[in-house]
């Protein structure tokens, strides 16, 4: 699990949208990104300006499809031409 917090409201809507949407959301921390689903977002009711606690679950990333085979209508379509 990944832990960060944040201050930014417009961050925090990102992520509830992607949580209560089942997505994958993406955070840039240091030089990396880590993708993964909201598991949970807390508010720091204490700390001014107003923060949030959010915990992702990384996502394994899926393989690049190297190449796609081409449809049978646009091989057809081809040898016609």
């Amino acid at each position: 699990m990944f832990t960060f917090e944040t201050s930014d409201p417009k961050e925090v809507r990102r992520f509830r949208i992607a949580q209560f949407n089942g997505r994958t959301a993406t955070v840039r921390s240091t030089g990396s990104a880590i993708t993964g689903h909201v598991r949970s977002i807390v508010e720091n009711k204490s700390s001014m300006p107003a923060a949030w606690t959010i915990t992702i679950i990384p996502e394994e990333p899926k393989p690049a499809l190297s190449t796609r085979p081409m449809s049978r209508a646009r091989s057809f379509m081809e040898d016609l031409c």
